[in-house]
């Protein structure tokens, strides 16, 4: 069932990502790298007692690949007792000028398993979707949310974790 309703979330926000991408196709986007920081504010709780949401920090890095709509990013949610860093795949579509959306996915490794962090206590899947914009000279805002699918101990619960930041492009 939980799979059914990921694929059902994942065909749902894709279409809408790739329709932004086709219908944006004059757009510029921002294709830049950059490394940031900013808060982390987990949403959900897995019901077992010391996994309560999480307000944190987060750290996060974009490389866009050139000459392809694809980014590899690097997140790193911390608070409460345990960090939880993420390798994602994204794929970016270009909206405005200076701004895209990103959809994407990737694996949380939570650094004291059983441990809280924004985004859950435990190893899980993550799916993302977020906004960046280039505010000014080397300056991108970024905020996103973090889907983390069965990702807490001892609970079927998933987690939701939402960040926003700034970063420096580079």
């Amino acid at each position: 069932m939980k799979l059914t309703k990921l694929a059902a979330s994942a065909l749902a926000v894709a279409s809408i990502v790739l329709s932004a991408g086709i219908a944006s196709a004059q757009t510029a986007g921002t294709n830049g790298n950059y490394i940031g920081a900013g808060v982390a504010v987990g949403a959900t709780s897995g019901g077992q007692g010391n996994d309560e949401a999480q307000i944190g920090g987060n750290i996060q890095g974009r490389y866009a690949v050139p000459n392809t709509p694809v980014s590899l990013r690097g997140s790193v949610l911390y608070g409460g007792d345990a960090a939880a860093i993420m390798p994602i795949v994204t794929y970016d579509a270009p909206i405005a000028r200076n701004t895209n959306v990103y959809f994407g996915g990737g694996y949380s490794f939570v650094t004291d398993e059983g441990q809280k962090t924004p985004l859950g206590n435990q190893n899980a899947p993550v799916v993302t979707l977020g906004i960046e914009s280039e505010v000014s000279n080397n300056v991108i805002a970024y905020g996103d949310t973090k889907w983390g699918i069965d990702a807490y101990k001892n609970s079927d619960a998933d987690a939701v974790s939402f960040q926003a930041g700034l970063g420096y492009r580079f």
